[in-house]
């Protein structure tokens, strides 16, 4: 199967992209690491994509769409795909669907993770850390037993900028725009599966199991 997991920032899809891979027999391939990967070999869009990472700039079109392209038609692809961060752009998922044509390959399935908004921002604004001995904490999974205390040491917990609120708020608000349009894109060719993200990590993974298999047996039918 080759299959796309979409979800905002929070809603655990790099996690469940991983368990779902091992489960299906997928390989899971997310653009970070696809980019970490080229760079390390030294390919030349590697070198590309490392110029633009190392300016803290947007890695272009070409270039992601190159590498992601060249990363599917390897042997370790030939059994399906699960992808965790591309498509980005409807430019990006065109061209994706054109080089799975290629290969007589298409997308069987989007699974759109959703999580309501007020969850998303209370597991990305959640994080705390000690400046002092280094101790992590969050507020949902693993609390200090006194609020803005390390256990530790004692010392008060620190926020990092891209943490707060505001900070997080705002990078919702961009992954939405470029999601939603991707949800659109996904809809009209009827392979979109909107999956309810809340809950234990399990219990998600269960629904989008029962999703993943739904669109098999639809397929084999077929």
């Amino acid at each position: 199967m080759q299959l796309i997991l979409l979800g905002l920032p929070g809603a655990g899809k790099g996690t469940q992209a991983q368990l779902l891979a091992q489960r299906q027999g997928l390989l899971h391939i997310s653009t970070g690491d696809m980019f970490r990967q080229a760079a390390a070999e030294g390919t030349d869009l590697g070198k590309r994509a490392q110029e633009y990472m190392s300016r803290g700039e947007l890695v272009p079109d070409e270039v992601t769409i190159g590498m992601l392209l060249d990363r599917i038609q390897r042997p370790d692809a030939a059994a399906g795909i699960m992808l965790d961060g591309f498509p980005r752009t409807i430019p990006q998922a065109e061209a994706l669907d054109a080089a799975l044509a290629n290969q007589n390959r298409a997308i069987d399935a989007v699974l759109y993770i959703k999580v309501p908004e007020d969850l998303l921002m209370a597991r990305l604004t959640g994080r705390w850390s000690c400046p002092n001995c280094g101790a992590i904490y969050h507020e949902l999974t693993s609390p200090p037993a006194a609020k803005g205390k390390c256990d530790r040491c004692g010392a008060d917990l620190t926020q990092r900028a891209d943490d707060r609120p505001d900070t997080v708020r705002a990078r919702l608000d961009t992954n939405r725009t470029w999601t939603e349009a991707l949800a659109d894109y996904y809809e009209k060719q009827g392979k979109l599966h909107a999956v309810d993200g809340a809950g234990e990590p399990d219990q998600v993974t269960a629904r989008l199991t029962a999703e993943i298999d739904a669109v098999s047996a639809a397929g084999e039918k077929a």
